[in-house]
């Protein structure tokens, strides 16, 4: 059997190496197999893709094999944004499948099966997937052919109903916006220009290289962006490859993390936009939330790495907000899913409603804190996947790191050891590749540095 490895968010592979023609239709038999099982033909097959190398070739070979077999398929007559393709699912409780691999490097393609909810699909839906890879989808009806169809304009009008874009247009805020060749670039710039709200956008057109740089919205992907920031005077924006994740710096070319930017975001919601229920973070986000949050007076559910789990608790709490370290976020009354257009817009929102430049409000949000929280997280690549458990079963026996004395450990997702002077440090597996991911916070740079030094050295 083909090793085809489905992580926290779909399938991702190199693309003509493991992603072929031959994996694909085991993949899609297998979601095929799971589909007809729920609900028979009962539910349409929604399909989308991003900018990739073939993302669009293989979004219309899976649509030809899965109309044959007798489905409702409909295909996106253009590029589009994950969490487009996630709230069509939704709004038409139909079952959707993305061509993507979000912020892989350019070489990677990948699958991601959603579900109706318009989220991540469950773990039990995963195994039923890949537990059905070798087998072949007999219950084929007429063959039917697939629809192409644009899925923007509906998605637009949930937009209007749950962002004050009026409100954006008459603050005249202005930004820099750099698509990064990403799926989210026109329709991020169709949504701005339909308002006036005026915008230097950059990057939008397709490259499957994505400007030479990783698709993903960190600082280090957007010299340019933070150059022109500078240069300009107003804040920049920016999105992953398939528009779930987003980057933003402020007026003066600051780059504002995620974890900042989702307490700022839920003081916006609560107190501008009167929302009520609970913050939900993963446990790799920073301790910073759930000391705002409480500020706040506003509970928070914790949940393991990856937005899937983030995306449950969305479906089962009364959640304002759901956020992770690595640039996504949702809120109440949109999809369980992560959306980085979303993210943009709140970010203006916020500062519509508050009058003020970003960089004010940030200044204002970081003198609330007590202390600083400074984050960071690193892969370790190991020889076997069998070296993870023995590494974190190793640190388990630990009372101690280096000279800092271990309060707490929580198992959620791997080990996350807490230490005396309130840093902490994660260390979780990799569903896919036989590495540990890493994450560390203190209040200082140089600790940080010691921590990393020291968790190498142990490991």
């Amino acid at each position: 059997m083909t090793n085809i490895k489905f992580g926290t968010d779909g399938w991702r592979a190199i693309l003509n190496k493991d992603f072929t023609y031959e994996n694909t239709d085991k993949v899609i038999n297998g979601i095929a197999y799971y589909i007809y099982k729920e609900s028979k033909y009962g539910k349409k097959i929604l399909i989308g893709y991003d900018p990739r190398n073939q993302a669009d070739t293989f979004a219309f070979y899976i649509a030809g094999k899965l109309s044959a077999f007798g489905f409702d398929v409909e295909v996106s007559s253009e590029i589009i944004a994950t969490p487009v393709l996630a709230y069509s699912a939704l709004k038409e409780n139909a079952y959707a499948i993305m061509l993507t691999a979000s912020h892989n490097p350019p070489e990677y393609l990948g699958i991601k099966f959603i579900p109706p909810y318009g989220g991540p699909a469950e773990d039990y839906m995963v195994k039923e997937i890949t537990d059905n890879l070798e087998i072949e989808f007999e219950h084929k009806n007429n063959p039917k052919t697939y629809k192409e169809v644009s899925f923007e304009d509906k998605y637009i009008e949930h937009i209007e109903n749950i962002i004050n874009l009026k409100k954006i247009k008459d603050s005249d805020i202005k930004i820099n916006y750099d698509g990064h060749h990403g799926a989210a670039g026109f329709l991020f710039k169709r949504i701005l220009d339909e308002y006036e709200i005026e915008n230097n956008s950059q990057n939008l057109g397709r490259d499957i290289n994505f400007g030479g740089y990783m698709p993903d919205p960190k600082e280090k992907y957007l010299p340019k962006l933070k150059a022109l920031c500078e240069e300009n005077g107003l804040i920049g924006l920016s999105n992953d490859g398939d528009g779930d994740r987003f980057g933003v710096f402020d007026e003066k070319g600051n780059f504002i993390n995620a974890n900042d930017i989702i307490a700022m975001l839920l003081k916006h919601l609560v107190n501008n936009k009167n929302f009520s229920g609970k913050l939900a973070k993963t446990v790799g986000a920073s301790s910073m939330l759930n000391l705002y949050a409480k500020k706040l007076g506003i509970d928070v559910i914790e949940t393991p790495v990856g937005f899937k789990w983030l995306g449950a608790a969305m479906r089962k709490e009364d959640i304002i907000i759901a956020g992770e370290e690595s640039g996504g976020l949702s809120i109440k009354g949109h999809i369980p899913e992560k959306d980085g257009i979303l993210a943009n817009l709140l970010i203006m929102e916020m500062m519509a409603y508050e009058n003020k430049k970003l960089y004010e409000i940030h200044k204002e949000f970081l003198s609330e804190l007590n202390r600083k929280f400074i984050n960071d997280r690193i892969d370790l690549q190991l020889e076997s996947k069998d070296k993870q458990e023995e590494i974190i079963n190793k640190f388990k026996t630990y009372s101690k790191i280096g000279e800092y004395k271990i309060t707490e450990s929580n198992t959620m997702d791997g080990l996350k050891i807490y230490l005396e002077d309130e840093s902490w440090i994660l260390i979780r597996k990799s569903g896919t590749e036989p590495l540990l991911r890493i994450y560390f916070e203190s209040d200082k740079e140089e600790k940080i540095q010691e921590l990393e030094k020291i968790i190498k050295q142990l490991c």
